[in-house]
């Protein structure tokens, strides 16, 4: 019986992984959930799985969790704050730790967890795009394992060799390769992109996501983050990743090697498989997801990337070459411009831009502690939101 911490509870990842857990419940046992401000959204989840321990952001949304709980006559513990997520995520009952926090905001607790060992399912992107060799640093040193769960990373996970991680320069790769569905706006005349409102970015065509990430996917920044991940998670310099437009989102990533062999993934877009193939690794359990039917897809699609239309994508690739606290400048930009767009506050092609002159104005200074890393972030909202207050849409 593994006891499960997640960290996100609330978000579409935290849902899907409940979802699977439910249908192993011989196997999984949920040790404790957060979640941000979705208190009722938590309590129901309580609810259902009983767990040990709750974590939220605010001492207000504390007590109306309690007031909730206590309703239910449930004993859940409650608690709040970022030493609490810490704490729910390296507590000595827990195997494993779903790390769905999306944003910086996660990194302090996902880090938690790789400190303590534990299997860390990583679904929180930016911990590594922010931190990166830190990260991988901590995670090894505690004998933490690492499990990808962006579909994009656990399919290259589950192409690459079984003793990749062990000799990566020997082992025949050629080429990472990730796929990107395009987003909404791959079709759409580049010359048009500054009308998209918030709510035609978050209508991804393919996927369920919550809006940050769903703009993310309209901009490409999220398919850029994933670059830099993929780099930490397969040592992987720059040059041996490429992105590739797949439409149709089946094929979740490839593997090219140096014999001329492809491997590539393959399977219905839905969450809950990488989720599934990350709980139970190295076994395969059920996920709930319909088994893929190549005769209905009849067609799959495949273009390379137009920085014109996606240049967020070009910067994170700058940003990876340029090391340091590059990404962290990077990811904090975004964050704050993504959501200036969701506000209203600036257009849709305004958010590369935003990014593009606060990486090129702040200095890229040494990722060598998290203290350095978090001051990097803070700068760079600080300069962004700056940046913002000036613009007009």
């Amino acid at each position: 019986m593994q006891q499960v911490t997640i960290l996100g509870a609330t978000g579409s990842i935290g849902v899907s992984t409940l979802d699977v857990l439910a249908r192993h419940p011989e196997r999984y046992s949920v040790y404790a959930l957060s979640a941000h401000s979705r208190v009722a959204e938590l309590a129901a989840q309580c609810a259902q799985f009983r767990p040990a321990r709750a974590v939220v952001g605010t001492a207000a949304a504390a007590a109306e969790l309690s007031a909730l709980l206590k309703a239910k006559g449930l004993t859940t513990q409650v608690e709040h704050g970022e030493a609490a997520l810490c704490a729910i995520a390296s507590a000595a009952e827990v195997d494993t730790v779903m790390a769905a926090i999306v944003g910086a905001a996660g990194l302090a607790p996902t880090l938690a967890a790789a400190r303590a060992g534990k299997k860390v399912l990583l679904a929180n992107k930016e911990a590594l795009v922010m931190s990166g060799q830190l990260f991988i640093d901590a995670a090894q040193q505690a004998g933490a394992v690492l499990l990808p769960i962006d579909s994009e990373h656990n399919a290259i996970f589950q192409c690459l060799p079984a003793d990749y991680g062990r000799a990566p320069q020997g082992s025949g790769v050629a080429k990472i390769l990730l796929t990107a569905s395009g987003g909404p706006f791959l079709t759409r005349a580049v010359d048009t992109l500054d009308a998209v409102t918030p709510e035609q970015a978050c209508k991804h065509p393919n996927w369920a996501m919550g809006r940050k990430i769903s703009v993310d996917s309209a901009t490409m920044m999220n398919k850029g983050l994933e670059v830099i991940e993929a780099h930490w998670l397969f040592g992987a310099p720059a040059e041996q990743i490429e992105v590739v437009i797949h439409p149709q989102s089946v094929i979740h990533s490839m593997v090219s090697y140096v014999d001329g062999s492809v491997l590539a993934q393959l399977g219905n877009p839905d969450m809950r498989t990488p989720i599934a193939h990350a709980l139970a690794y190295p076994e395969r359990i059920a996920s709930g997801v319909a088994q893929l039917d190549l005769t209905q897809i009849a067609t799959l699609q495949f273009e390379r990337p137009d920085y014109a239309r996606f240049p967020c994508l070009a910067l994170a690739f700058a940003a990876l070459r340029a090391g340091g606290t590059a990404p962290a400048l990077l990811n904090a930009a975004n964050e704050v411009a993504v959501q200036a767009f969701l506000d209203l506050r600036i257009g849709f092609r305004q958010i590369d831009r935003v990014i593009a002159q606060v990486v090129e104005a702040l200095p890229h200074g040494a990722a060598d502690s998290i203290e350095a890393v978090m001051a990097q972030d803070a700068l760079a909202r600080a300069a962004a939101e700056r940046l913002i207050a000036g613009l007009t849409r």
